[in-house]
């Protein structure tokens, strides 16, 4: 709680800080300039009027001014804007407690790239959602004897897929009775798995897991191969025909794969370019489908023959 308060500008800690936000199961915050600040959490979107908490919008709620946004991007930088250059341009950069903080605003762009974002006029920060033993229930279902299956989790965003992944990769690497600890190589493009922050984990990933902060996947994983002998790559949400190559290779390496993809159900992965395929040959033993009902997250899981298995 403390380190988000601190993101936010002196006159506003102690106002957010009685709110009572932090007992709402707080997923995202939304500040953007001349706009309401938004808390969206599990049970919808809150505002803050005065000191208290609300859902019905109006003109009473609390407004985040530029110099607002201003202060908070300093806050988040530790008073170094150009020192997160390079990943503010990428879109997020990574806080203290591994919380997510996506950027957006003013872009200066040369050769049809990104070079700088200034100024910046919203942030999306995205609250750490470590929950240790969440895949607990599940992990037995993934093994075949003491040996690892290939995994691919799927949802649709925001339901708790990267969450899932990180608490897998924490089980794999600390390993229980039921399945000896592995090495673990875990290429976090978009820091949101272990939660880097000048390279070192805000998160729990396990006592034999390294971390590739910052990478892109298929280069990563190369990396990994070439240099840390994993027994299995960890890799979130994974997309093109170079991420797709660099797994395959990795399985005819001997690698064990756990990855995340955006589809709601197997049907939606199917109609993917190329997915028909790969379900068919079984290129993954085991599927993973997080979905929400009722408000509830739920998963069932499916065999490499698309067969549910629970």
């Amino acid at each position: 709680m403390e380190q988000l308060i601190r993101l936010f500008p002196v006159h506003l800690r102690e106002v957010v800080r009685t709110s009572n936000i932090f007992n709402q199961q707080l997923e995202e915050i939304r500040v953007r300039v001349n706009a309401p600040l938004m808390f969206r959490t599990a049970k919808g979107e809150f505002f803050l009027r005065e000191k208290t908490l609300t859902q019905k919008l109006d003109n009473q709620c609390l407004i985040m001014s530029a110099e607002d946004v201003h202060q908070m991007s300093v806050y988040m930088s530790k008073y170094s804007l150009y020192a997160y250059e390079e990943e503010i341009k990428k879109g997020f950069l990574t806080v203290e407690g591994g919380h997510r903080v996506g950027v957006c605003g003013q872009a200066a762009c040369e050769n049809g790239q990104i070079r700088r974002m200034h100024p910046i006029s919203y942030l999306n920060i995205r609250v750490a959602q470590e929950q240790k033993n969440c895949a607990k229930d599940i992990f037995p279902y993934l093994l075949k004897g003491q040996e690892f299956c290939n995994t691919l989790l799927l949802s649709a965003p925001g339901v708790g897929k990267t969450t899932l992944l990180r608490d897998i990769i924490r089980l794999l690497s600390d390993g229980s009775e039921s399945c000896p600890g592995k090495k673990v190589g875990l290429v976090d493009e978009r820091s949101e798995i272990a939660g880097c922050l000048r390279g070192i984990p805000q998160n729990d990933v396990g006592i034999r897991t390294d971390v590739l902060d910052a990478c892109p996947k298929a280069e990563g994983m190369m990396l990994f191969i070439r240099s840390m002998s994993p027994e299995i790559l960890a890799v979130d949400e994974i997309g093109g025909t170079e991420d797709m190559n660099a797994m395959q290779y990795a399985m005819r390496c001997g690698c064990r794969i756990v990855a995340t993809i955006h589809s709601r159900d197997i049907e939606e992965l199917a109609s993917k370019p190329g997915w028909g395929t790969y379900l068919q040959t079984g290129l993954f033993e085991r599927y993973i489908v997080l979905f929400c009902e009722n408000g509830v997250r739920r998963y069932a899981v499916y065999s490499g023959g698309l067969k549910r298995i629970c």
